[in-house]
């Protein structure tokens, strides 16, 4: 169905400057007179919500990552209702968020309640199309990092506006094939994640067991780790690291991702949605060779020695090698990231529930490392290496087909909700319950650096 989809019959121009034309058949109107703007104030005990480019506007207890700090001005924040949509900060970054839940946020954002006309089966996904998005960055204020919506002008500008039955149908049509997309694209990330456990058996062995399978055993006096090679040392982590806090003067040093999957990497080589900080001075600096901790999920393998210069989060630790310490980069980064380890980091993190525990310095500097010869790390990075090719081939196909259909997906809505191809009736065809299945892969999802958008201070 969605190969043999058509563009529509006729079309008009409509001198926007993001949209060169649009069906014959549909109008436009001004953003103000489809939406209301919702001004609401004075409900301090409803649920505190938020922004996040990913799931919409939702509940910040949804997300545990991040204690909410009781205030006394919280009669000052917005109401936002069920279906409503959230402009904030930030939204040209990512489009405009519909609210999946009722609550309370920043007086900062705009909050708008769709008028008769607006569908937001179809508006929903027009706020996050490409097109949409990029014209956002007309209509901002400030430059750069400190650019954000100007709603003022937004409110003004002219938005395309399909029969209700065409939004209707766009609506629905989008909801079974998104599903469809979703689906094949969870079955995939399943086998990577599959792949992935695969992998990480061949490390644990390795960097706890090493290579040699007639090497002479001893016991390694740490009961989540058992035996080990016997010429291999053990030595706690203050006597390998120590803890620095270097700070960027101007925030302008490549952004860092610290993830539980990749470890240390760059922000642009990754799929983030949060929204950017306005300024990163003053954010913690790292170098090459230096172990990052994202301290609230190290207990989930958040952690990583980096091959990188760059800025992290100021939440984060950075412990450095002493000088007289000579090791192998990828065998501590495996071996801090191995299961039995990940097992004892949880233990001695603290903390009232578990996606709130904290790795604090004081417990990872009495952390025992393991520490085979520099030249036998050598070796078992490379013969890991060697038995991962296959497994890390089959995951970099699988990771390239997931980034394909995702663009499919994000091409589709964008030609769709644009006019580009016509879907009347296809969406006519398909039953008038078809809901997507929801894409709820959050579990086995990378943990990135941030879960919610900042909140703008009151």
């Amino acid at each position: 169905m969605i190969a043999g989809l058509k563009p529509y019959p006729k079309y008009q121009d409509t001198d926007l400057p993001w949209l060169d034309s649009m069906p014959s058949n549909w109008s436009k109107r001004r953003m103000k007179f489809l939406f209301r703007e919702r001004v609401q104030k004075g409900f301090p005990h409803e649920p505190l919500l938020a922004a996040t480019q990913r799931k919409g506007v939702v509940r910040k207890s949804d997300y545990e990552s991040r204690t909410v700090t009781a205030s006394k001005d919280f009669h000052l924040l917005k109401l936002v209702e069920t279906g409503d949509f959230v402009i904030s900060l930030r939204s040209f970054e990512g489009g405009i968020e519909l609210a999946h839940a009722r609550g309370i946020i920043s007086p900062a954002y705009t909050i708008l309640c769709p008028g008769p006309d607006a569908v937001r089966a179809f508006y929903s996904r027009f706020f996050k199309s490409a097109d949409f998005i990029r014209s956002l960055t007309l209509f901002v204020t400030g430059i750069r990092e400190g650019q954000n919506i100007d709603y003022e002008r937004l409110s003004r500008a002219y938005m395309p506006l399909p029969p209700a039955e065409d939004q209707i149908a766009i609506g629905r049509f989008l909801d079974w094939s998104s599903g469809r997309l979703d689906k094949a694209i969870r079955s995939k990330q399943r086998v990577v994640m599959l792949l992935n456990e695969q992998r990480q058996t061949i490390i644990n062995h390795a960097v706890t067991r090493g290579i040699d399978a007639s090497a002479r055993l001893k016991p390694s006096g740490i009961p989540w780790v058992g035996d080990i090679p016997e010429h291999w040392d053990i030595r706690r982590a203050k006597y390998i690291f120590h803890e620095v806090d270097e700070r960027s003067l101007d925030g302008g040093e490549e952004l860092l991702s610290v993830s539980h999957i990749t470890g240390v990497t760059p922000r642009s080589q990754k799929n983030i949605t949060m929204f950017k900080a306005a300024s990163y001075s003053g954010h913690k600096l790292c170098q090459p060779g230096d172990l990052v901790v994202n301290t609230m999920w190290a207990w989930m393998g958040a952690l990583g020695v980096s091959t990188y210069s760059g800025i992290i989060s100021p939440a984060y630790a950075v412990y450095r090698p002493h000088q007289n310490q000579r090791f192998v980069r990828e065998y501590i980064d495996g071996l801090l990231r191995s299961r039995p380890y990940i097992s004892n980091i949880l233990c001695r993190s603290t903390g009232v529930r578990s996606s709130r525990l904290r790795m604090y310095p004081e417990e990872f500097f009495r952390l025992p490392i393991i520490l085979p010869p520099f030249s036998e790390q050598q070796r078992i990075v490379e013969s890991i290496g060697v038995k991962s090719a296959g497994v890390n081939k089959s995951i970099a196909r699988l990771e390239r087909e997931i980034e394909l259909l995702q663009e499919l997906k994000t091409s589709l809505v964008n030609d769709v909700v644009t006019g580009k191809v016509d879907v009347r009736g296809a969406g006519a065809q398909l039953p008038k319950d078809v809901i997507a299945e929801a894409a709820n892969f959050d579990a086995d999802q990378e943990i990135d650096d941030e879960t919610l958008e900042e909140e703008v201070s009151l």
